[in-house]
């Protein structure tokens, strides 16, 4: 059970919400909701990382669920794991990103080695960092950097919550 009630959700913001969503607020929103001025900005930020920047959907997803892991919030896996799925993550690698050291593809392991370190250490050693330029633009290197640094913001929130 959450430690604070959820909010009804109404007004433009709860709208702009749902419109993201497709018509629905998740618990998570009517926890924001709130604080309707936070959940407008979060909403924005979060609306952008989800569907408008360059980074591939599966590597979103896939960082998404390794923060999940990591910081242990099960209602982040729970509300991502079918996104995963519909981006091309199968059950092998659903089951590594759960792993203390997943066995994955060399792009994948590269990913979730940046995930870790942003997540767990804060600083991200040269190496790791000049290794992901193989992978990724410079535009998709900061888009990948924002998704860790936005959905450990997210994992924390709802278990700081109990959400």
């Amino acid at each position: 059970m959450a430690r604070l009630p959820d909010t009804e959700g109404t007004g433009e913001i709860a709208e702009r919400i749902r419109e993201r969503r497709g018509g629905e607020l998740r618990p998570l929103d009517r926890m924001l909701l709130h604080s309707p001025q936070l959940a407008d900005g979060w909403n924005s930020l979060l609306g952008a990382i989800r569907g408008r920047i360059q980074l591939a959907p599966e590597i979103r997803e896939l960082v998404i669920l390794r923060i999940a892991v990591l910081n242990r919030a099960p209602y982040e896996w729970t509300a991502h794991e079918s996104d995963a799925r519909r981006a091309g993550l199968d059950e092998h690698v659903l089951d590594e990103v759960r792993r203390e050291k997943p066995a994955l593809d060399a792009r994948q392991a590269r990913v979730i080695a940046y995930t870790d370190a942003m997540t767990r250490e804060i600083q991200v050693p040269d190496e790791l960092f000049d290794a992901l330029r193989v992978d990724f633009t410079d535009a998709e290197l900061v888009e990948l950097t924002a998704t860790v640094a936005a959905y450990n913001m997210v994992s924390r929130f709802l278990v700081a919550l109990d959400v």
